[in-house]
């Protein structure tokens, strides 16, 4: 399935806290949009892996995405190797996505700098047909690379190139991000307080 529009996280929830808005939007406007998590955010405080998929899986309803796959990354530890690059540079060409949205370049949390630069570099190697990958059904794939790479912003404000408005959808885009319930506040929860399940945040 060709995609016309991917969005990559480093973990469930990173998308729709930050530009869930915008996927929605070209979701209405019939456009195929699709979602690649890199980890399953076992490293969360609160929640499961488990509870996430299912919460991520949720959410991917209420945003009418095309697709949402797991990478299985190791959450917290995963690296910018050419191993991980090339996970990402298959799953670019099996989906061949026009435009690519990924991580804030740099962030609070490490692994979504780290996801961003990983995504941005395998954008580029996507493209090079000397490098050699295959689909999950053994065949070989054929080179690809997105027209354009852009970034959102996440926990450290940055000045944005420009700014897309979701009023017409902001309901749609809560409704996904409380989707993740497990992540925040909860008075009946007796799981430790974060960053972000704070009642304030």
């Amino acid at each position: 399935m060709k995609l016309d529009i991917l969005a990559f996280s480093s973990h469930p929830d990173d998308i729709e806290l930050a530009c869930a808005g915008t996927l929605i939007i070209h979701v209405q406007a019939g456009q195929k949009v699709g979602i690649i998590d890199l980890t399953k955010g076992e490293l969360g405080t609160r929640g499961t892996p488990e509870i996430r998929e299912a919460e991520a899986k949720a959410a991917t309803a209420i945003m009418g995405l095309a697709v949402r796959k797991n990478l299985g990354f190791a959450d917290g530890f995963f690296k910018n190797d050419r191993e991980h690059q090339l996970e990402v540079v298959r799953v670019l060409r099996q989906y061949q996505p026009e435009i690519v949205i990924a991580n804030a370049i740099t962030d609070r949390h490490p692994d979504h700098g780290r996801g961003s630069i990983l995504v941005s570099e395998a954008c580029f190697l996507a493209g090079l047909k000397q490098i050699s990958t295959k689909d999950t059904e053994g065949q070989w794939q054929a080179a690809w690379r997105p027209k354009v790479v852009y970034h959102y912003i996440q926990d450290r404000y940055i000045l944005p190139d420009f700014v897309v408005d979701i009023t017409p959808f902001w309901d749609i885009k809560l409704q996904a991000i409380k989707a993740f319930k497990s992540q925040f506040f909860d008075p009946e929860s007796s799981e430790p307080t974060t960053y972000i399940s704070r009642p304030d945040f």
